[in-house]
């Protein structure tokens, strides 16, 4: 049975701390628009309060999670134990969005450390916060972060970097606007 909680609790904040990936969904408004789960790893996730959290975005193919929080900002995160006692926790929020050429960036990106470049920071003020049993969720045991992306983005001029970045992050799926050049 779920639990629902206004604010993140301790043994939220230590859950949290433990799991080595999490999964981030929105939504577009509208019922013909497609709804986006990702994957997240990395120490991309922070807590900032108990009301509000941020994760830090380094990039991927698409920008619908940009373009859909722009849109509405709706968001929802989700963590899942993969080891240890089953659980699963959701929070839900409505988030805000800065990009790398965007003002008040830099002091968003402050809050990740050991990361030279990202295209967003998300910053969420926390609706809800939901627990649930988390019992058909596998065991699973974490080898380590894949470094690919981190390379990919390493290999490149941070120009070049910026320049893919906004030539290929342009618009969704669903033809929603995605990263702006600030020229």
């Amino acid at each position: 049975m779920a639990t629902f909680y206004d604010q993140l609790e301790d043994k939220h904040l230590d859950f949290i701390k433990e799991q080595k990936m999490f999964f981030v969904a929105t939504a577009p408004e509208g019922a013909d628009g497609h709804v986006n789960l990702s994957p997240k790893g990395y120490d991309a996730f922070k807590v900032i309060d108990r009301n509000t959290v941020a994760y830090l975005d380094l990039g991927g193919s698409g920008i619908e999670t940009l373009a859909h929080v722009k849109e509405n900002g709706r968001i929802t995160f989700m963590f899942c134990a993969f080891g240890g006692k089953a659980n699963i926790m959701r929070i839900y929020g409505r988030g805000e969005v800065v990009s790398f050429n965007e003002p008040g960036f830099e002091e968003k990106f402050a809050l990740f450390e050991g990361f030279d470049r990202a295209r967003s920071v998300f910053t969420v003020k926390v609706e809800k916060v939901q627990d649930s049993c988390g019992w058909g969720v596998p065991f699973y045991e974490f080898k380590g972060e894949r470094d690919q992306l981190v390379r990919t983005n390493a290999h490149r001029s941070r120009e070049e970097w910026e320049t893919r970045r906004l030539e290929t992050n342009q618009t969704s799926i669903d033809g929603l606007p995605g990263l702006v050049r600030n020229d």
